[in-house]
């Protein structure tokens, strides 16, 4: 029978591997460690500015206990969405790394680098022939679209990973890739079930949480012809049914249909069962083959710049009815900016009030007990810093002492609020957005992946 086993010792690189967990795991003898590095959790800065959210010195923590570990055995290293976002200067970022973990250790090999950045030019050609479309929830998006985006990345599927390691490739820097293409890539490979190497590369794809036990561990997956096998690096965790099947709920609008770039996962009439005592297996997985491979496309942009105040609030009739005090102060100080002589074209602003429904937008339900204190936040938006910060200077008096009151001002004591900084207002710098939440229509799985090799002797 076709296997292919997986050592997934981390969900994120540069979050810190845990050495233990991860020598315990090579004992077992993988074929493959694959590591995601990449998200849009932390939103479009990353994107944007073509930079990673980790720190330098962990993602070098974490590809040198990965690299020594497969060097050593001989085990390829598959790395995707390198450096959070995925684009070309992240992806060479952890090259640069690499190569330094490669001469201080003496190794000598083949390094794959697929970039997976896109040129706008070749987009609005797509776009032209009809063959980019928008998914659920997208921004409104035209032919120019493409060159507002600071960088667009296409989120890669298994096949460029395959391509890679056919060609010779101890470890693969992948740009932005699907998590689960990096981890399914060479079961479908080898010759294992295509649906069992999507299905088990979704549930692992995050480490171990789909054990009872995280802990900065990773987790084993086995691939076979018709399943898969899944159990923790440690032999204090559990893998059990509930924690497998649980993990195709995160983060899924639908946990029985899971698109990847050539298909989808039909996980309806997966069957979980306890192996023994920290294994599960996993069979009854399906996968509907996509008529049309499509790639999705991320494009992000810088959207202005902010300047943030936070206000301690305690006073007991704002927190009795925090939305009226900010609907009050909003329309009382909107008029003093528009005297200043700024437009409404030119800024924004809003407050979040937190420990009421900053996190939970919206009305809070019905009975709910006032908070005791809320911290509210200040954004204000503007096509400059400098004006940013003039119109948080506008808000500042008002943040001291605006009364929950506003009718009966003047006629009673002003309340006093709590500016935890001095200053009270932040400038925050450049503020960004997503532009493309988009699929574009590929004729070939490579179309739009770019691949360097760097032999090091």
């Amino acid at each position: 029978m076709n296997t292919c086993k997986v050592l997934m010792p981390i969900g994120g690189l540069g979050g810190g591997i845990n050495q233990e967990a991860f020598d315990y795991g090579m004992a077992w003898g993988p074929d493959v460690i694959a590591i995601d590095a990449g998200s849009t959790d932390s939103g479009p800065a990353y994107l944007a500015t073509g930079t990673c959210k980790y720190n330098r010195g962990m993602l070098k923590n974490d590809l040198g206990i990965a690299i020594r570990g497969g060097m050593k055995a001989g085990v390829p290293v598959f790395v995707g969405s390198c450096g959070t976002c995925g684009t070309d200067s992240t992806v060479d970022e952890c090259f640069e790394i690499v190569s330094e973990i490669f001469n201080e250790e003496g190794f000598t090999g083949k390094i794959a680098r697929i970039y997976s950045q896109q040129d706008p030019a070749a987009l609005k050609k797509k776009w032209d022939e009809n063959k980019i479309h928008g998914l659920e929830g997208a921004p409104a998006a035209a032919r120019e679209t493409f060159d507002e985006c600071d960088n667009i990345v296409a989120l890669l599927g298994a096949e460029p990973f395959i391509e890679a390691y056919k060609n010779g490739a101890n470890v693969i820097l992948a740009g932005r890739a699907t998590d689960t293409a990096i981890i399914a890539a060479l079961p479908i490979y080898k010759g294992c079930n295509v649906a069992a190497a999507w299905h088990g590369a979704k549930v692992v794809e995050c480490g171990a949480q789909c054990a009872d036990k995280e802990d900065g561990m990773g987790v084993f997956l086995t691939v076979d012809e018709t399943g898969f096998y899944v159990k923790p690096l440690m032999p204090d965790a559990h893998c059990t049914p509930y924690t497998v099947s649980a993990h195709l709920l995160y983060e899924n609008a639908d946990p029985y249909y899971l698109k990847e770039p050539s298909g989808a996962m039909l996980t309806k009439n997966a069957v979980y069962t306890q192996a023994d005592e920290h294994t599960v297996r996993v069979t009854g997985c399906g996968f509907e083959h996509a008529e049309q491979y499509t790639m999705k496309l991320e494009g992000a942009s810088a959207a202005g710049y902010q300047n943030i105040s936070l206000i301690g609030i305690a006073n007991r009739k704002v927190c009795a009815d925090p939305e009226r005090w900010i609907k009050n102060i909003s329309a009382y100080v909107d008029k003093y900016i528009q005297k200043v002589g700024y437009s409404h074209d030119d800024y924004s602003f809003n407050f979040k009030a937190y420990g009421y429904n900053a996190v939970v937008a919206g009305p809070v339900p019905a009975g709910t007990p006032a908070p005791r204190e809320i911290g509210m936040l200040l954004t204000v938006t503007a096509k400059t810093q400098d004006m940013a910060t003039k119109i948080a200077k506008v808000f500042n008096p008002f943040l001291l002492h605006f009364p929950a009151d506003f009718e009966q001002a003047g006629r009673e004591q002003l309340p006093s609020f709590a500016f935890p900084f001095s200053p009270a207002d932040c400038p925050r710098g450049a503020t960004y957005e997503f532009k493309l939440h988009h699929v574009v229509d590929v004729d070939d799985p490579l179309e739009l992946a770019r691949f360097k090799y760097t032999e090091i002797k």
